[in-house]
């Protein structure tokens, strides 16, 4: 429990200089508000719920995470999973699954599982974090563009249709401003990174919107206040029928917020999170936000990327971000009514544009083929599907690949005994028609049956000695596999030996009955016992 808990060292840096975090916790929020209003309406619960999520998961989950760069709130993807049980159970079911899958990612948190995150393959990583820039991009092409409401499940889908209505009523305000904010970030940034450059075209463009009424789509008025939970009561049944929903739930957010907390890893300099905490602090998040009428929340990859690039050092930038947007709720509601959606489109374009890191991704393409491949399949299906398609498909890939690499490197070969092994010339020991063969490398499922194969076309021989030393591993396909090429070799009266066999591999040889015909007899310590025992026994054999 001490290891999950927020220490004081860890906020020493943030009260010390707090001038940055504060700052970017500015730029995040700014960036925050629209999204939270705009997935808490998508996910059935209206714009007040994911303002509530914005602010007590942002804040909970900025404390107690495992990532000091990790913003957390309502998500695209987790808007997905929420609008179903929106439908079939109400409001109130929503909010009990959220309450329920906190319970589960607290769990999952003291129960290690995070750690498992620390074996992604790092092309999927980078795949993952370039196909994510390329989807917050495509999300921001509606808002680039002026147009509302374009229609589309997935991101280029709406990206499309918002293209396709422009280009039937082109004007120029809202995507000028876009790419004007958005190179503003990016030159100023480059040679003036401590200046909040973000904040300023946000603010420039406001303001010039404002006083020569440009026909730019605005923010608009917010609700005032967060919204009372509708909790209510449910029955055992009702109960049960939400733990599907609930451990969906869990899962997404689970996978989201480390796979964010990852990437957010990726961007910065000399930083890494601690995977069970992150799972502990969304799992208060998402205890805490349905009391408060707030939807399920994740790590937003979006905000934590906005968070980073603005200049965050500690989980201060993401508290503050919380507090502002509570600030504004509250009391300011009307001050960011009048703020250009297309302004807020190009902070998160010049945000994608920085998350990519080109070097990166050119070393994992000149790597390998295998790299390569699996880099780009988890970004083609991350633009083109979703995040949990993206990582299932592109870490299967990777084990393939991986198993393939292993299997290749396994390997049976005819060997001469040298002179260290004291029994004579190689020669004498194929005029007495005894072989010796030496398997390299693991003998498990991926290369078992070519072993079988190359085994049973052993001619000319009366006595097969397999050398195991070097076996560096035998799962059970490569016992059953080594079992059938010993017992096809005696029925062609043809004497296995084993030698060098260590003693875990001897018990599940002999568990499978997988041994030589002789048993215990038939394995030798060494190759030389079994090179004596080999000419002892032929001239008895011959008779």
């Amino acid at each position: 429990m001490r290891a999950l808990l927020p220490t004081w060292s860890e906020w020493k840096p943030a009260f010390r200089a707090p001038g940055t975090d504060l700052l970017s916790g500015l730029v995040v929020a700014l960036v925050a508000l629209p999204l939270a209003l705009g997935f808490g309406i998508s996910s059935g619960l209206g714009a007040a719920a994911g303002l509530a999520t914005a602010v007590v998961a942002g804040a909970l989950a900025a404390v107690f995470g495992g990532s000091r760069f990790q913003v957390s709130g309502p998500t695209g993807a987790m808007t997905v999973v929420l609008v179903p049980i929106v439908h079939e159970h109400g409001a109130s079911g929503v909010l009990t699954v959220g309450l329920m899958a906190g319970v589960l990612l607290v769990a999952l948190a003291f129960a290690g599982v995070g750690r498992a995150v620390r074996f992604m393959p790092a092309p999927v990583i980078e795949g993952f974090t370039a196909g994510i820039a390329v989807v917050i991009a495509l999300q921001q092409v509606p808002g680039a563009l002026g147009v509302s409401g374009a229609e589309g499940e997935k991101v280029w889908q709406s990206a499309f249709d918002a293209a396709r209505r422009f280009a039937e009523d082109p004007h120029a305000g809202a995507p000028v401003t876009a790419l004007v904010v958005a190179v503003v970030i990016l030159i100023g940034g480059r040679y003036l990174p401590r200046l909040p450059f973000a904040l300023v075209a946000v603010a420039v463009a406001t303001v010039l919107a404002r006083v020569f009424h440009l026909p730019l789509t605005t923010i608009g008025t917010i609700p005032a206040g967060l919204p009372a939970p509708s909790l209510g009561f449910l029955r055992p049944d009702e109960l049960t029928a939400l733990l599907l929903p609930a451990l969906a739930v869990a899962a997404l957010a689970a996978l989201e917020s480390l796979l964010s907390a990852t990437a957010a890893d990726a961007m910065a300099v000399g930083t890494r999170h601690d995977p069970d905490r992150e799972l502990f602090g969304q799992g208060l998040a998402n205890i805490a936000a349905p009391l408060f009428g707030g939807v399920p929340a994740t790590g937003a990859i979006a905000r934590t990327a906005v968070n980073v690039r603005s200049g965050a050092r500690t989980r201060l930038a993401a508290l503050t971000h919380a507090v502002i947007l509570a600030g504004i709720v509250y009391l300011g509601a009307g001050l960011v009514a009048d703020i250009p959606i297309a302004a807020l489109a190009g902070v998160l374009l010049a945000t994608t544009v920085r998350m990519v890191e080109a070097a990166s991704l050119a070393a994992i393409a000149r790597a390998s083929r295998g790299d390569a491949i699996v880099m780009v399949v988890t970004f083609v299906v991350t633009v083109a599907f979703d995040l949990v398609t993206a990582v299932v498909i592109g870490v299967g890939f990777a084990l393939v690949l991986a198993v393939r690499a292993i299997a290749r490197e396994a390997n049976l070969r005819q060997v001469p005994l040298d002179e260290s092994d004291h029994l004579g010339e190689e020669h004498a020991l194929l005029r007495d028609h005894i072989v010796a063969y030496r398997i390299d490398g693991p003998l498990f499922f991926a290369a078992a049956h070519r072993f079988l194969l190359e085994l049973s076309e052993v001619a000319d021989v009366r006595v097969v000695i397999l050398r195991m030393s070097r076996v560096t591993a035998l799962d059970t396909t490569g016992a059953l596999v080594l079992a059938d090429a010993v017992d096809k070799l005696e029925h062609r009266h043809i004497t296995v030996l084993m030698s060098g066999l260590r003693d875990d591999h001897r018990a599940r040889l002999a568990t499978m009955g997988a041994l030589p015909t002789g048993g215990d007899d038939a394995v030798f310590p060494d190759t030389g016992s079994a090179i004596t025992y080999a000419r002892q026994f032929l001239p008895h054999r011959a008779h």
